[in-house]
């Protein structure tokens, strides 16, 4: 049988890949913002005369703090409303306020700008969870957020390439002006090109189209959300992937130049092309892989994160490890390939749970919990320890620290692997109940 998707009007079908790159690319941004300071971690130290410790927290705790808890009541509000104006709204923000990182002349100053960016950012990724969902039909959905989730790997790379390369010919500051500016133009665009789509539209005849909003209160529906064990556990155990993937990437150029010798040149060139095909192979193929296998087993959303998990770290030892910037690039291929899996399947297995008319503040709860623990706390810890180890281990201080966070990785293959008992019980239920 044809799936919904190509039995649909081929002008549908275009609006929703139009719908759909235009997303990605608002994530590029939204990545390529939030990362810039981790990029030019070296010369941002030198300039403002920081520490691997304010280092992580800015790039950490006070982004998240109200990266995460904002995106609550933005998530309720474009439930309620429009959450294509959200999201152009919020992209104008973040962007202004990168441009503003730019101006700073001192660690206070940045943290402020900083937390403004996380502000924004709020009204990002939840409403285009929820726009994707309304696009893409249930078989497709996986992989459709897999090539949205293409936005951290290229925003990453892209980050580095251009970001490194203008602040080795100039300024560090350069690159938050050139940024700041293309995502405010780019917040005119969806506001003016991407349509909003009737909510449920692609979730078959047993939940028709809905156009009223959401009856249950604010705190209903989060209760209702965290008293489900399974999104509640699908939360934790992608916090703790995300845990390693900010504590990787947020201090891997810092690593790779003080520790392996590496240039802000090199820098722009090979470890650009290490994240952004790495990252982004990995993210592609984790949604091929899991809208494959989820068809037969909804397990698959948490087995196969699982097994990346416990498949990356080995090769995340060998990169801390490795005596030189090219051996510890090339193991680190790996990690960046394997890191993310966990990221398109988590987001698309609450987006099925979640009522439609729920999606976006759903999107915005997994996020909460997901970016508290992973972006709030995983380059916190990683800074800290830096400079807790530094009277001990000197100049190999980061390296000590990227060593304490490689049991991180079988905590989260724990949790995926308790959330895959998890949704086998239900499924069993469920038979038991058909028979």
């Amino acid at each position: 049988m044809d799936s919904e998707e190509t039995r649909q009007p081929p002008s549908r079908r275009v609006v929703a890949r139009i719908t759909l790159a235009i997303l990605c690319f608002v994530y590029v941004l939204n990545f390529l913002d939030r990362q810039l300071i981790s990029i030019l971690a070296k010369p941002i130290q030198d300039g403002l005369k920081i520490t691997d410790g304010q280092l992580g927290m800015i790039t950490g705790f006070y982004f998240a703090l109200f990266y995460c808890f904002i995106a609550i009541p933005v998530g309720w509000l474009a439930d309620r409303t429009s959450r294509v104006k959200v999201l152009a709204l919020a992209c104008a923000l973040w962007s202004a306020a990168t441009a503003a990182c730019g101006m700073v002349g001192n660690y206070g100053q940045l943290v402020v700008a900083r937390m403004l960016v996380g502000v924004g950012e709020a009204g990002g990724v939840p409403p285009s969870y929820a726009i994707i969902s309304d696009s893409f039909p249930r078989e497709r959905r996986t992989t459709a957020m897999a090539i949205f989730n293409l936005g951290p790997p290229l925003g990453s790379a892209l980050g580095v390439a251009f970001g490194a390369a203008l602040a080795s010919a100039s300024s560090w500051r350069i690159p938050f002006y050139v940024i700041g500016g293309v995502g405010v133009i780019t917040a005119l665009v969806v506001y003016l090109v991407v349509r909003e789509p009737l909510r449920g539209q692609m979730d078959g005849p047993a939940a028709p189209p809905t156009k009223g909003a959401p009856s249950a209160s604010l705190f209903a529906m989060i209760a209702q959300f965290f008293g489900n064990p399974l999104l509640a556990m699908v939360s934790l155990a992608s916090g703790a992937g995300n845990f390693i993937t900010y504590g990787v990437l947020n201090f891997a150029t810092l690593f790779l130049m003080r520790e392996k010798g590496m240039r802000l040149g090199d820098v722009a060139l090979w470890y650009a092309l290490v994240v952004g095909l790495g990252m982004g192979a990995g993210i592609y193929a984790s949604g091929r892989i899991v809208d494959h296998f989820a068809a037969r087993s909804k397990t698959a959303y948490a087995t196969i994160p699982a097994a990346s998990l416990l498949l990356a770290l080995p090769f995340f030892l060998v990169f801390v490890w490795a005596p030189t910037w090219q051996v510890a690039l090339l193991f680190l291929c790996f990690p960046m390939f394997l890191n993310s899996f966990f990221l398109s399947a988590t987001v698309t297995f609450v987006q099925g749970e979640a009522p439609p008319e729920q999606r976006v503040i759903s999107g915005a709860l997994l996020l909460l919990v997901m970016n508290l623990i992973g972006l709030g706390l995983g380059p916190t810890y990683v800074g800290a320890l830096s400079d807790l180890f530094r009277p001990t281990h000197g100049a190999h201080a980061l390296q000590a620290a990227y060593y304490a966070l490689a049991p991180v990785y079988l905590v989260g293959a724990a949790l995926f692997l308790i959330l895959a008992r998890l949704i086998r019980r239900r499924e069993r239920a469920f038979e038991g109940r058909l028979r």
